[in-house]
């Protein structure tokens, strides 16, 4: 008999650019506009009305 690997994580997924993201030209969505309105506050940083998704992720990643 072979032993539970129970205890083992699944590889990490290696993360797509958001360039490459076939959703990434639709407008940003409800959680990404909202998590940059908080993170814009704490940089006191301006953001555009209408970023994609792809440029939201980007700036977000700016931001943190």
């Amino acid at each position: 008999m072979s032993e539970s690997n129970a205890n083992t994580q699944p590889a990490a997924s290696p993360e797509k650019d958001p360039a490459d993201w076939v959703t990434g030209d639709e407008p940003a969505t409800g959680a990404q506009k909202s998590y940059l309105e908080t993170l814009s506050r704490q940089a006191d940083e301006e953001v555009p009305e209408d970023l994609t998704k792809a440029e939201a992720s980007k700036l977000i990643d700016e931001l943190k």
